[in-house]
């Protein structure tokens, strides 16, 4: 891992000194961020790093950290030292990685940024007034991010393990009949982390709660009669998150075969997201198979092409295909086609994708379709879309289970792409 860190930290060099040179800086300052309060509270919210400062170290950072960055000089942390009885210690973590740098311990009163040269830049939250304003900075180096490390991979590869060793002790959970509230904590324990350490707030959903894209709550009650589960929880490694997703079904019925078949399609789409392919394209890929599994599976009689023409597909898949992962879960740039930030915006046609670039290789994405028996969406069809095709009575048998998501993160290639997730699963059982 410590060769990896250290050419990871030579590619951030050399993009930030091309930055640099791009906008005549002397220098760049990358700010963590500081904590943030509830209103008329002394208690803060959960912290998260800029994820500019925390892709240069290989640890998780905290709140007013400082990384400066001159041309042809090592890369200086300005790490916060505080005369505090009430917390404990914040030391700096020991390791090879210091080789690599100069470290500077500095208490919040410290003027460390006296001695900076005229021309500085600021990325991150709360510049300072000796920054110079640079518009265009943060779209260039975050054009960058979107291709990944061998590094970064080593550290998303690290957070599925953890993350799928957690959705098989929720599955296991869930088939013993514990509440969405005891399937979360089984996740939390089995994964090595609290809920504040989550990438993101996992999501729980037993039954028609699988239904909801977003669904908040963690029920205390069980379930007397839980036949689906859809957890979608992920783990950090290094600040680098796994974004997973599986559904869990207790019956083999309709709705595991239904399950089963997304699962397949699922598969397909990740072995097609290969160097040069359009996102867009899959996500298009994506709703024709969405077509094919609702008239298999004769939940609607139109054929593909009418499905797809009436927008049938959007209704039981109303969310994108999938986003880029990194140091965010839907990570930096995902719209963004060149260094200037130029945008390529989502159409009508799937206005929630969060991905419209062509992939390249190295990076890093979700795949993650759904199907899903929304009582709002199938309303709004049956009144706005006529001779939609769909049996109301067979769907009706289906809403009680709710939905299903799969989702997986890729690697990018050039021939078949290496799925982190399918790997992480296949590796603890």
């Amino acid at each position: 891992m410590t060769t990896l860190y250290q050419e990871h930290i030579a590619v951030l060099t050399n993009r930030y000194e091309d930055a640099m040179v791009h906008f005549g800086l002397d220098a760049i300052v990358l700010a963590s961020g500081e904590k943030s309060y509830y209103f008329q509270d002394d208690h803060t919210h959960p912290f998260q790093a800029y994820s500019g400062a925390q892709q240069w170290l290989p640890f998780t950072i905290g709140a007013e950290t400082y990384i400066l960055l001159q041309t042809g000089k090592k890369p200086t942390l300005v790490w916060p030292v505080r005369d505090d009885f009430w917390h404990a210690p914040n030391p700096i973590p020991s390791g090879d990685w210091q080789q690599d740098w100069d470290v500077s311990l500095a208490r919040k009163t410290d003027k460390w940024f006296t001695a900076l040269p005229k021309n500085v830049a600021w990325l991150g939250p709360q510049p300072m007034t000796f920054a110079v304003p640079c518009e265009g900075l943060k779209a260039y180096v975050d054009f960058a991010k979107a291709v990944k490390t061998p590094f970064e991979i080593q550290a998303m590869r690290q957070a599925n393990l953890r993350g799928a060793t957690g959705h098989m002790a929720a599955k296991e959970a869930f088939l013993a009949g514990m509440s969405e509230l005891e399937i979360h904590l089984a996740f939390l324990q089995a994964s090595q982390q609290t809920a504040a350490q989550e990438p993101y707030p996992g999501i729980v959903g037993l039954n028609e709660h699988s239904a909801v894209l977003h669904y908040e709550h963690k029920a205390i009650e069980k379930m007397a009669n839980s036949r689906t589960l859809l957890i979608d929880a992920g783990a950090n490694e290094h600040g680098y998150a796994s974004d997973i997703t599986r559904t869990f079904v207790r019956h083999d019925d309709d709705f595991s075969a239904l399950v089963n078949d997304l699962d397949t399609m699922e598969q397909k789409l990740c072995r097609s997201a290969m160097a040069g392919v359009s996102f867009r394209d899959l996500h298009k890929d994506t709703l024709a198979g969405i077509a094919t599994l609702l008239h298999d599976h004769k939940i609607c009689t139109l054929g593909v092409e009418e499905q797809l023409a009436k927008r049938i597909p959007q209704v039981f898949f109303p969310h994108g295909l999938g986003h880029l992962l990194g140091l965010q879960v839907h990570d930096v740039g995902g719209h963004q086609v060149d260094q200037a930030g130029t945008l390529s915006l989502p159409n009508d046609d799937a206005p929630f994708l969060r991905l419209t670039k062509t992939l390249e290789k190295d990076m890093v994405i979700t795949i993650e379709p759904g199907l899903y028996f929304i009582p709002m969406l199938l309303d709004k069809m049956q009144a706005d879309i006529k001779d939609h095709g769909c049996d109301m009575t067979r769907i009706q048998q289906f809403m009680p289970y709710g939905g299903i998501r799969i989702e997986d993160n890729v690697v990018v290639k050039n021939d078949l792409p290496e799925n982190l997730t399918r790997e992480a699963f296949t590796n603890i059982s």
